[in-house]
């Protein structure tokens, strides 16, 4: 007798089998094809036209005035960002606030930033010692206890720094408000059940849950505010990179070069950017469908059950179906 579970006649052992076959998708193969001729036409275009004189780009492209210029575009990326995320959470609690006060001093910030052009608010901040020759600390309408020149305090790089954080924070505060709202109420009203603090529970139950949804957009402004840094030259600030590079390429009378050299650093710090932010929403999607599925080569289930069986805590097979 044979080990083979199959039938010696060969025949299908299952009656009326379905062989399904994929349905033939000729537009995909042509919109490739034409995708490919746009890119290859792309390619020899650069790589041909001789006025974009690449011996001058690899001249330049380590140059260490340029790379100054790569410090100070981070530098005020970064730091921009850290001060807009705090002050963009502290308005996206005032703006659910109890407090009428709070809730309209937030949303009045928000109007004034996001209505005004960062162009315009950036030359006014660089005009600040015109408004405010001197600064000063006391009591309004009455004594002064210091008093230092706007000048002394204000320099092009605070001025910069200022002018592009407090104008993130006003679009940082409306995503941060949506992740909040995004939390079902019921995890708040579980939380004080259980004893817990206003405080603990926005940082222990709400924040982790809203990161999901604030992350993704975070790390596109971001990105954004990486490119918005040209812009402090309305300041005037003149250590970054897009004036560095145009200031060399105007002293060469070769300034399609040199703009072609900004344009790889932003394009190199922007794909660092974009591989951090890809980790950080792997990180806090963790338990939802999608992510899940990812991980598991698109195998197994999503949501909580993907992410209770890639934990390894159960030896129950949660993908299996179970017919009673």
């Amino acid at each position: 007798m044979s080990s083979s579970n199959a039938p010696a006649s060969g025949r299908d052992p299952v009656p009326n089998r379905i062989h399904a076959r994929p349905v033939p998708r000729p537009g995909r193969l042509v919109a490739a094809a034409v995708v490919l001729v746009l890119a290859a036409m792309v390619a020899n275009a650069l790589i041909t036209n001789d006025n974009f004189r690449w011996d001058i780009v690899w001249l330049y492209l380590r140059d260490v005035v340029v790379l100054r210029g790569v410090m100070w575009t981070l530098i005020l990326t970064f730091a921009s960002m850290a001060i807009a995320v705090a002050l963009a959470v502290t308005l996206a609690m005032m703006r659910r606030s109890d407090n009428p006060v709070m809730r309209w001093v937030s949303w009045v910030y928000i109007w004034f930033f996001r209505g005004t052009p960062i162009y315009t608010q950036l030359i006014f901040w660089g005009l600040i010692a015109v408004l405010y020759p001197r600064l000063s600390l006391g009591i309004p309408f009455g004594p002064e206890f210091f008093t230092f020149r706007t000048d002394d305090v204000i320099t092009a790089f605070w001025a910069a720094l200022l002018g592009l954080a407090l104008n993130e924070a006003a679009y940082l505060a409306e995503i941060v408000r949506a992740g909040l709202t995004s939390v079902d109420p019921g995890q708040t009203e579980a939380a004080k059940a259980l004893g817990m603090k206003d405080g603990k529970i926005m940082r222990r139950v709400v924040l982790p849950q809203a990161m999901r949804v604030i992350v993704p957009p975070t790390g596109n402004e971001t990105i954004s505010m990486l490119k918005t840094t040209s812009l402090v030259v309305a300041v005037p600030f003149t250590l970054e990179l897009t004036y560095a590079t145009s200031a060399i390429g105007n002293r060469n009378f070769l300034p399609i070069p040199l703009l072609v050299i900004a344009a790889i650093w932003y394009l190199l710090i922007t794909s660092i950017l974009m591989v951090g932010q890809h980790y950080l929403e792997q990180y806090y999607g963790r338990g939802f469908g999608t992510v899940t599925r990812r991980r598991n080569g698109g195998k197994g289930p999503g949501g909580r059950q993907g992410a209770i069986a890639a934990a390894g805590t159960v030896k129950v097979d949660l993908a299996k179906e179970v017919t009673p």
